[in-house]
Parts: C-alpha cells; structure tokens; sequence
C-alpha cells in the first residue's frame, strides 16, 4: 500500500484544478476500500461519454491496471488447468450499466425508459454494493432516478459531475464537483479522477 498516497499526491500535482475536489475524491476512494473489505460491488451509470467512462472504470478494477494481479499459488491449485491459473487476473467486482443491450432496449420498450438505470440497481443492489453516477451536468434523469433507487436500495451513492451544484450533489452521499462546466472539459477531468482511483484501491488491495 506504499504507492496510494503516492498516486493521490500525484494526481494535484499534475492538474492543480482539482485541489477543490481532493477530499470529495479520497472520501470516494474510502467509500469504495469499504465496500471491496466487505465483500460489495460497484454499479456505473451514465451517458453518451459517461457511460464510456463507466465501461472504462470497471475495465481498469475488474483486471490489472498498474499490476498484474496474479493469483496466488493457494488460488491456483483450486484449478486442474495450469494455463488458466497462470493467466487469471484478481479483480475488483463492478458492473457497467451501461453495457446491457438487450436488458436495456427491453425494459426501455415495455415500461419506463427514465428508469432503465433505477430498475438495474434495485435488482443488483445487495448490502456494501456502491452506485456510481457520471453526469458533467448532475441532472440526467435517468441517473438521477438510479440514485434515488440506490438510496431505497440502501446502499452508497456517489457521483461525478460538473462544478455546479445538481439533483445529484444533492441526493448522493458524495459529490465530486469537478471545477469545469462545459461537458468535454469536465470530461477531460474525469479520467485522470477515476484513473487515480482505480490506482489506489489496487495498490490497496493486491500486493502483486
């Protein structure tokens, strides 16, 4: 765990802007090294860009990002394949809302497309589970009604947005109100954001 600090410190040094955000953004790391020790998983919703962010994210804790991640040799006699166990990766469960056409296209047909995020995290959602909501603008309705199914689902909300205040700071347990308010420069801060993140909570949780 030697590098986390390293990762956050870096992450200001390198765009200075966010110094606003820092503690929104290690309050979120907390609440994500809190559901991983517990045994939750991590739900990303958004649009357009956002949901590009969301399958970026749960691409970059779902395999190794700066490690490899490897099993340990425990994890790999529970395999009768030796290729399997030597290429395996540990990762950080998460889902990408975003990603489930034929779910998605269906429940967008015959019920209520605002809610096509909300139905998935009210079925997904189990104790120490965390909704992640991208939105530059915090106020996307869809996303906005997933927070309000994660908050009857009584699991943790956080979200990314843009510097003005939203339904989303509003609602979500934590905000991180990136200091920009036009959509793709608040898209530029998002990756550098999410990438530091992802960053320390493997540097957390794998020493390989």
């Amino acid at each position: 765990m030697e590098n986390t600090a390293y990762f956050f410190h870096e992450l200001f040094n390198r765009y200075p802007c966010l110094e606003p955000c820092k503690n929104d953004i290690y309050n979120v790391f907390s609440a994500m090294t809190i559901c991983y020790k517990n045994s939750g998983k991590l739900l990303c919703c958004g649009n357009g860009g956002s949901a590009a962010d969301c399958d970026h994210f749960v691409g970059e804790l779902m395999k190794g990002f700066l490690k490899k991640r490897s099993l340990t040799d425990e994890e790999k006699r529970k395999f009768s394949d030796g290729f399997i166990a030597d290429n395996l990766q540990k990762g950080l469960p998460a889902i990408s809302l975003c990603t489930h056409s034929a779910l998605m296209t269906a429940f967008e047909n015959d019920a209520v497309p605002t809610l096509v995020f909300a139905q998935q995290v009210y079925a997904y959602a189990k104790e120490n589970d965390i909704l992640l909501c991208f939105s530059t603008s915090g106020n996307s309705e869809n996303i906005v009604y997933a927070a309000k199914a994660a908050k009857a689902a009584g699991i943790v909300s956080v979200a990314i947005t843009g510097k003005k205040e939203s339904n989303l700071s509003e609602i979500c347990d934590i905000c991180i109100r990136l200091p920009e308010t036009e959509t793709f420069k608040i898209q530029e801060l998002t990756l550098p954001v999410y990438h530091c993140i992802a960053a320390m909570l493997e540097d957390y949780f794998f020493d390989i």
